[in-house]
């Protein structure tokens, strides 16, 4: 897939004022910190689309992007908040799960993990919740690049070994760093072809532009 143009369309809080739900979605998900902002900007080539910060939890919305006029890419806030109220965490964690369970085109949820952590438990009862809840994920493993090949693949196999006590089938994963742009590839395909199911199927829906 070419990126030929990556639009922000809105923040809300609230699902029900997503844009209306004619374009396919994709949701990026991840631990406070974990590199999602850096990676959408590596996705699209953009460096000043979604804001990066050092501080974790600067996402507080649900951000909406519009890429190459046919489908969306969503930012969403992290989970395991460090620095702020009980009240504003269940305010999040309420915001995020109405999306993820009542946004009608959104198509997978994309979980970014830290390669260079071995499973954390934050990270496996989320997996968990959205395989409970019937929510379609994929799993991209962030920041391959600050650690050694074989090292990362022991990661990813300690995840797989955790997920395999419960699953019994592994949710599709991919590697990537926003850094050397590895994974941005496969990530695009793997949209491009779900993009193209959903229009095939869609095909009297016009395309919102």
């Amino acid at each position: 897939m070419t990126i030929k143009s990556a639009q922000f369309m809105q923040s809300v809080t609230d699902w029900k004022k997503c844009p209306a739900a004619h374009l396919p979605e994709y949701a990026f998900i991840g631990r406070s910190n974990v590199g999602k902002s850096s990676l959408i900007n590596m996705l699209v080539r953009n460096s000043k689309l979604a804001k990066t910060s050092s501080k974790p939890g600067k996402t507080q919305t649900i951000n909406h992007f519009l890429i190459n006029q046919n489908w969306y890419l969503v930012d969403l806030p992290g989970y395991g908040y460090a620095s702020i109220s009980k009240t504003m965490r269940e305010k999040w964690t309420k915001m995020i799960r109405d999306y993820l369970l009542l946004r009608e085109n959104l198509q997978v949820v994309f979980v970014l993990v830290d390669s260079r952590l071995e499973p954390q438990k934050i990270d496996l009862d989320f997996i968990n919740s959205l395989g409970e809840d019937g929510v379609p994920f994929a799993i991209i493993f962030t920041k391959t690049d600050k650690l050694s090949a074989n090292k990362v693949q022991g990661n990813v196999q300690r995840l797989k070994n955790k997920l395999a006590e419960s699953w019994e089938e592994m949710p599709y994963m991919m590697l990537s760093s926003a850094e050397t742009g590895k994974g941005r590839d496969e990530i695009l395909n793997f949209i491009e072809q779900i993009n193209e199911q959903y229009h095939s199927s869609n095909k009297n829906i016009p395309n919102e532009t």
